[in-house]
Parts: C-alpha cells; sequence; structure tokens
C-alpha cells in the first residue's frame, strides 16, 4: 500500500490527466462539448466557424495540466524525478487553489460563462488544489 502523501499525488496526477484528457475530448467532439464543458458561446462558435485559435488555447491547457500530472506522479515516485519539483510542484498548487478562490475576480472576463461553470469548475480546482497540497506537505522531505 502506498503512502498516503503518494497516494495524494498519484490522486493529483491522476484528476490533472483526467482534466487534459476531458479538454482534448472537446477537439475531437467539437462546439457541443466547449458548450457542455462552460467554454462560453464565442468559443463554441469559432470552432464552429473552424477557426483555429480555440484548438491552441485547449491544447495548450491539456499540455500544461498533462506536465502538473507528470510533476504530481514524479514527486510520488512512479516516473522520474523532474527539474525543479521543490519549486514546481507548490506552484502548482498555488495555481489550483488560486483558480479555486479568485472566480469572482475571473467572472467580469469572462461573462458568459454560467454560475454552475464557475462553482463547478471552482469547486473542482479546489479539490485537486487540497489533494495536491496534502501530498506534497507529506512528501517535502523527499521530492
Amino acid at each position: 500500500m502506498l503512502a498516503s502523501g503518494t497516494q495524494a499525488l498519484v490522486i493529483g496526477g491522476a484528476l490533472s490527466t483526467a482534466a487534459a484528457v476531458a479538454h482534448l475530448a472537446c477537439i475531437v467532439l467539437g462546439a457541443p462539448a466547449y458548450r457542455f464543458m462552460g467554454a462560453g458561446e464565442k468559443m463554441a462558435r469559432a470552432v464552429e466557424a473552424r477557426k483555429h485559435w480555440p484548438t491552441f488555447i485547449t491544447l495548450a491547457i491539456a499540455a500544461v495540466l498533462l506536465s502538473w500530472a507528470a510533476y504530481a506522479f514524479a514527486g510520488a515516485g512512479l516516473i522520474g524525478r523532474l527539474p525543479f519539483a521543490k519549486l514546481v510542484l507548490p506552484a502548482i498548487c498555488a495555481v489550483y487553489l488560486g483558480r479555486a478562490v479568485a472566480f469572482p475576480l475571473l467572472k467580469p472576463a469572462f461573462p458568459k460563462n454560467t454560475k454552475t461553470f464557475w462553482l463547478v469548475s471552482s469547486g473542482i480546482c479546489f479539490v485537486v488544489g487540497l489533494v495536491h497540497v496534502y501530498g506534497v506537505v507529506l512528501l517535502w522531505p523527499a521530492l
């Protein structure tokens, strides 16, 4: 059985991977998926108009999430060490938790996103951030 900190980072990495896959699914499934995920009507219409920028933005987000997953898996010892883990892992925690609590400040920049989108996505970020924090704190000496 894995230690608690290791389990937490494995779960955090899996959640980041799942988020990346959800973003990639939007590219494959098209505008309805962007709408379902709460990306907003502007993004969905750009997909329908075959604009390339929604795909690039979505790929960039997925790449970031996959890199965060790799750092979590490395911190858990599932893969080899990655550079700057003691800097990157706390930054990942801060971004997830920051995104969770900063949604009132972000809402005006994305007025078409629903209240449900903000509450659900912020709740997910909060849970994923806490899971990462728990793992990082427990495994800090080994990172």
